[in-house]
């Protein structure tokens, strides 16, 4: 994708069918979320696994979107397994541009780039007089709360790159600023990113010597996302400012800004914006190595090291003045303050071996080797209040607050993470018959620190075989039609760590003595989400025409659930278990097409369409209801049933009939026997008159891309959308 891409994820967007790719509400701070095939897991890691120039678990968010020439994304089972349980739910591999032979010569490019984003569609609500024509409190002004607090946000991006080579050496060196917007007021971020690759080969070429490093540094303006739901929910005849105001209204003491008193979670949202701060700096390094030794004409021996560092610190602030958090309606104790930092490290050691070799029409590649990851993670947190006034930013004196002297509301803790720990050995051969008949097979085994005791290492096989059924039917006018099948078994490792072991809290005595107690269970027999996918694709080409078509089966058992089990056998009644199956069918269809196609104009168009449904084979109990919607009013109200047969996803509710003539809601009698039972905590009840009003996984999800070239002009257009699916 082209335009202003501020995530390298959106460059994938709607262009590989079966891959997800969404930033819900457009923030510029927020990573998309990505799905490969849906529902990859339950407990685990839900995220493909990134590979950049080979380092596995590189940060995609550490790469700017100028830097790379190309993308590919593993789908099939058979093909991520030989990345082991961090491929589990697929993988996209990242390369970036590097420099080449030129004689010496040193090539300088610029890339230079303007975008704009705005939102074009909002929640709809009433304007201020049809709120008052309803019955609101009219206070005397017409405001668009959400027009307030929303803006057209502008990307600039800046880049600039030096590359060459001579003879065995090349390089190339980049530097890119990016200063974006986001669409709510006082969001956005400044970033600046360099990369450096390097290759070069020595000893009579047995010796190839690859280095690349990329560090990031990154000021964000998180902004308040509260604003807009403040903005929808606020009074559209209540002014922004407290002078504005249809009475006397003491806005000093709200910073000028006008707040209604008295309500349930009401406040101002352009003061939000505008009074507080939500801040925070980003800084990643990475460095990557990787040796080859020619041993032989057909043998080679390498290494690779690497390390990713991130280090992040995040930064809030509420004036005295802040009725949003800064408790400027409170007598005691107004002001507040948030610090969080954190940092993490990766490394990463590969040592394998490769033997290539050709016999007749036969062609062979077999690699085997070790690998060694390790992950540490630790983070502090400080919170701290009751600042003395407004006449200064009290986050950069602290010491002002009254809470060290009373000592009574400063929130402060601290986490680590264990190391964690996988080690994996592996082999994996390719074998290629006529160049038309394609067999790939692999094996790890595999440990992990994640894991319990007594369950922390797998073996996890793949295998896959393609053939060109062109080269032997000799269609005419066809270029390809290729058919390939696939089977692979990966291991998902939980997202967080420790949940194999015993957790306690601190405890505070009435007497004034602190300990802790035990609050979650041990369980040494914790294992791996086991993955088992079968793919079967076809591939066409006919000239300007281009097809390929996926299915795919996957199971996923053993998932990692918090569970309630017996206290009187683990001491308490929480611990963490394998428990469950998933099956997921899905089907995947690209399409391309040279609709125009001249020596001075030109027009491509494809289309990806993806869909999939997931059902609850096995689990621990027959049924039970999730996706709590929470406060204000809906706190025991569950949207979603979770039921053994049954597909994943389904909004489960009562039927709307209509509204008592006290007000309150009607619904239907759903199984006709004459009595409604529509409570929220009767859902399960077998008589209860709820139906499944919807899912929210889509039933169809497409990208729709085009584009025309006319000489040295090219327009990009590109949709995409999901269909089918149900919100809350």
């Amino acid at each position: 994708n082209q335009g202003p891409i501020t995530d390298p994820a959106q460059l994938l967007q709607g262009k590989v069918a079966g891959l997800q790719v969404y930033n819900r509400g457009g923030d510029p701070n927020g990573s998309s979320v990505i799905r490969l095939r849906g529902i990859s897991t339950v407990g685990a890691n839900t995220e493909p696994l990134v590979v950049v120039d080979g380092i596995i678990g590189a940060s995609l968010d550490n790469v700017d979107p100028n830097d790379i020439e190309s993308i590919s994304v593993l789908k099939d089972g058979s093909a991520s397994a030989i990345y082991g349980s961090r491929g589990s739910a697929g993988v996209i591999l990242v390369t970036t541009r590097s420099g080449s032979d030129n004689g010496g010569q040193v090539q300088f490019s610029y890339n230079g780039q303007i975008g704009a984003s705005t939102a074009f569609n909002s929640v709809p609500v009433m304007d201020a007089a049809q709120f008052v024509e309803t019955g609101g409190t009219d206070l005397g002004s017409v405001t668009d709360w959400t027009d307030e607090v929303t803006r057209t946000g502008i990307s600039n991006v800046q880049s600039l790159a030096a590359s060459g080579g001579s003879g065995n050496t090349s390089f190339r060196i980049s530097g890119n600023y990016r200063d974006v917007d986001g669409i709510l007021e006082n969001s956005g971020f400044e970033q600046f990113n360099t990369r450096l690759n390097f290759s070069t080969k020595t000893l009579n070429d047995k010796v190839t010597i690859d280095f690349n490093s990329s560090y990031t540094n990154r000021n964000a303006d998180f902004g308040f996302n509260e604003a807009l739901r403040y903005a929808v929910l606020y009074n559209p005849t209540a002014p922004i400012f407290g002078a504005d105001a249809p009475f006397p209204f003491a806005s000093e003491q709200y910073g000028g800004f006008f707040e209604t008193l008295g309500l349930f979670d009401s406040f101002n949202p352009v003061s939000i914006i505008n009074q507080n701060r939500n801040e925070g700096r980003r800084n990643e390094f990475t460095y990557g190595a990787r040796v080859g030794l020619q041993v032989t004409q057909n043998f080679e021996l390498a290494g690779r090291i690497a390390q990713l560092t991130t280090t992040q610190n995040n930064r809030e602030y509420y004036p005295t003045t802040s009725l949003f958090r800064g408790n400027a309606a409170s007598p005691t104790r107004k002001g507040l303050a948030k610090f969080y930092d954190d940092n993490s490290r990766f490394r990463l050691f590969d040592g394998y071996g490769t033997y290539i070799n050709s016999f007749g029409s036969t062609d062979l590649r077999f690699t085997a080797g070790y690998s060694y990851q390790q992950t540490n993670f630790e983070s502090n947190f400080l919170e701290i209040g009751d600042f003395p006034d407004d006449s200064q930013d009290f986050s950069n004196l602290i010491e002002a607050s009254q809470d060290l002297q009373n000592a009574g509301f400063i929130n402060v803790n601290s986490d680590t993470s264990p190391d964690e720990k996988i080690i994996a050995f592996f082999g994996r051969a390719n074998l290629t018959f006529d160049n038309a008949i394609f067999v790939n097979a692999s094996v790890r085994r595999e440990g992990s620190t994640k894991l319990g005791a007594d369950n922390r290492w797998g073996i996890f096989p793949a295998f896959g075989v393609g053939v060109d059924l062109n080269n032997y039917l000799g269609l005419g006018g066809v270029n390809q039609l290729k058919v390939r099948a696939g089977y692979g078994v990966t291991g998902a490792l939980p997202g967080l760590n420790g949940l194999s072991q015993p957790i306690r809290q601190v405890v505070n005595g009435s007497d004034g003595s602190v300990g802790t107690e035990l609050i979650r269970a041990a369980n040494p027999d914790l294992k791996w989400e086991e993955k088992a996918e079968l793919n079967f694709g076809i591939e066409f080409a006919m000239d300007r025409f281009t097809a390929t078509l996926d299915l795919y089966n996957r199971d996923v058992s053993d998932f990692i659930l918090e569970r309630t089990v017996d206290a009187a056998i683990f001491g308490v009644d929480k611990r963490f278990e394998n428990a469950g199956q998933l099956n997921t069918q899905g089907a995947e269809l690209t399409l391309g097409y040279d609709v125009i196609r001249s020596e001075k104009l030109s027009w491509n168009t494809g289309v990806v369409l993806s869909t999939y449904k997931t059902t609850l084979d096995e689990y621990v109990i027959p049924e039970e209801v999730r996706g709590n919607l929470g406060a204000p009013g809906q706190n025991g109200t569950n949207m979603i049933l979770i039921r053994e047969g049954e597909e994943i996803g389904q909004i489960w509710a009562p039927v709307f009939a209509g509204v008592a003539e006290n007000g309150a809601p009607e619904f239907q009698d759903v199984n006709g026997d004459g009595q409604v039972i529509a409570g929220a905590d009767q859902a399960l009840n077998p008589d209860a008159d709820f139906v499944v009003a919807g899912n929210g996984i889509p039933d169809l999800e497409f990208g729709w891309t085009n584009q025309v070239t006319v000489g040295d002009w090219s327009i990009n257009a590109f949709f995409r959308g999901a269909v089918g699916h149900s919100l809350v």
